[in-house]
């Protein structure tokens, strides 16, 4: 993002980014406990004001070097029961809608292992060889993108991170097992902010979603 703050911290639309994503999920009445995985020296957290979330807002300062170590070590430090459901959900993802995050919580509420919300992609991708030239051009026949919430029950998460650590979702350590996440259909509104141009944008959905 070429910024000295971190990106969850990057104002948008008045809040801290991770404001919006927290927002979300705290105003879900079927969500009993947000967690926070932060890193253990951060300095912004207490420079914001949480008090509107409550007790249902709860930080852990156990953020690891990667996204998976990051995540195991929120779930082993949250106490959650084995069986109980956790999502894990991009502070860069402010733009989740109320109605993505109930579908994907009906959808997935009875099913054996678990998923995501996805999008399918529309674009034409291309292969690059080392010169950034097209190497082919990759079929976009069923392919999807990744999004968040990740859903999945703790105990099976858990065993999946520490089983394999070297992934960038959740969903990707559960495929590792043998098993196969849900892909529940989400739009292109939850995107994931990347870029500094990514900012305008999602400040331009949060302000036509709250007006």
């Amino acid at each position: 993002m070429g910024h000295e703050l971190p990106k969850q911290y990057r104002a948008l639309a008045g809040k801290p980014m991770v404001y919006h994503a927290l927002a979300i999920l705290c105003a879900n009445p079927e969500i009993a406990t947000v967690f926070v995985v932060l890193a253990p020296d951060d300095a912004h957290w207490h420079t914001y004001d949480w008090s509107t979330f409550g007790e249902k807002l709860q930080p852990l300062f156990c953020g690891g070097q990667t996204r998976a170590e990051s995540v195991l070590n929120g779930l082993l430090a949250s106490e959650l029961e084995l069986e109980d459901w956790v999502l894990v959900h991009d502070a860069a993802r402010p733009c989740l809608s109320a109605q993505q995050l109930s579908r994907l919580l009906d959808e997935l509420r009875n099913d054996e292992v678990g998923g995501l919300l996805a999008v399918p992609v529309a674009d034409t991708l291309k292969r690059a060889d080392a010169m950034h030239r097209v190497a082919h051009t990759e079929s976009r026949e069923g392919l999807w993108q990744a999004q968040t919430p990740q859903m999945f029950r703790t105990g099976l998460l858990v065993q999946a991170l520490e089983t394999v650590r070297s992934v960038t979702d959740e969903a990707s350590a559960v495929e590792a097992l043998g098993l196969k996440p849900k892909l529940v259909s989400s739009d292109s509104t939850n995107f994931k902010v990347t870029y500094p141009q990514d900012l305008r944008l999602a400040e331009l959905l949060l302000e036509r979603k709250n007006n």
